[in-house]
């Protein structure tokens, strides 16, 4: 029976990432800062193949905990998936995010996934598993008003790459799963602040933009994509799952800078908000 381990259990990509593991005969530690959804897994697949862990991972001391609580299992001191999926959204313009915010954004979506990978290495080692990271086309693109988001998956992509390499010759695949859209609960929702530099009607419209809807994968046909890359023998660094997540890539790779900038300043209505503030500098200075 193969063990995986599932962070960021309770909604979006986790839960069905759990839901197609025990489907797959998987025995599952979903871990997740509140439990209650995942008993409706329990009870759909029963109580020896979901195993819920309340987890926070920005607190090492609760990730240390958990790791002394599995090497208490009776798992053979094996692991065989990692699953590093919890995180943190952060919609703010780049200048308005607090020391606060950045911080509980790096703790649960870099820190929190190295602190785990770290302190479950060995078990995972032992058992010649797997780690898989969720990524986000955001850490290839840098998206105007979610930028710190972006920083925190483009430093997770560069620690996910230089880890495959380090565990290849232990026998351990190391998986980054750029993702693109899928349909989660992540997204921000704490409002532009009153002092922000775009808290003006052309700026809240800019502001607005990040959130556009856009056609996204669901959770479980992701988790269902997932599951085959896991479950195959293929050993790839990067993968592209989710809506747009290969326009991204070859956006990534073949559009010069200055032309993505470009569409993306337009596409995001910054060109209103350069608009609106030259037209009220000139009318200040009529």
């Amino acid at each position: 029976m193969s063990i995986a381990v599932v962070t960021g259990a309770s909604s979006g990509i986790g839960y069905s990432l759990v839901d197609e593991l025990a489907s797959n005969g998987f025995i599952v530690y979903a871990c997740a800062r509140r439990l209650e959804h995942i008993k409706v897994l329990q009870d759909k697949h029963g109580l020896q193949k979901i195993r819920p862990y309340q987890l926070d991972i920005s607190n090492n001391a609760e990730i240390v905990n958990f790791r002394k609580f599995l090497e208490s299992e009776p798992l053979n001191g094996k692991i065989d998936l990692l699953y590093n999926n919890a995180g943190q959204a952060c919609s703010f313009a780049t200048i308005d995010v607090t020391d606060k915010i950045m911080e509980e954004c790096f703790k649960v979506n870099v820190f929190g996934h190295i602190n785990m990978t770290r302190e479950l290495s060995r078990m995972i080692t032992d058992a010649k598993g797997t780690i898989v990271f969720t990524g986000s086309i955001a850490g290839i693109i840098s998206f105007p008003f979610i930028t710190t988001y972006s920083a925190t998956k483009a430093a997770i992509h560069q620690y996910a790459r230089g880890l495959h390499l380090e565990m290849k010759p232990f026998g351990v695949r190391v998986i980054n799963a750029i993702t693109g859209g899928v349909e989660t609960s992540i997204g921000e929702t704490r409002p532009i602040p009153p002092n922000s530099l775009f808290n003006f009607p052309e700026g809240l419209e800019a502001f607005r933009s990040r959130s556009k809807k856009v056609r996204k994968m669901s959770s479980t046909e992701y988790a269902k994509q997932m599951v085959e890359i896991i479950m195959s023998s293929n050993d790839p660094v990067d993968i592209y799952e989710g809506s747009f997540a290969t326009i991204a890539r070859l956006i990534s790779l073949f559009i010069p800078m200055w032309l993505l900038d470009k569409v993306l300043y337009k596409s995001n209505k910054l060109d209103k908000v350069e608009s609106s503030l030259k037209y009220n500098k000139t009318k200040k200075a009529i």
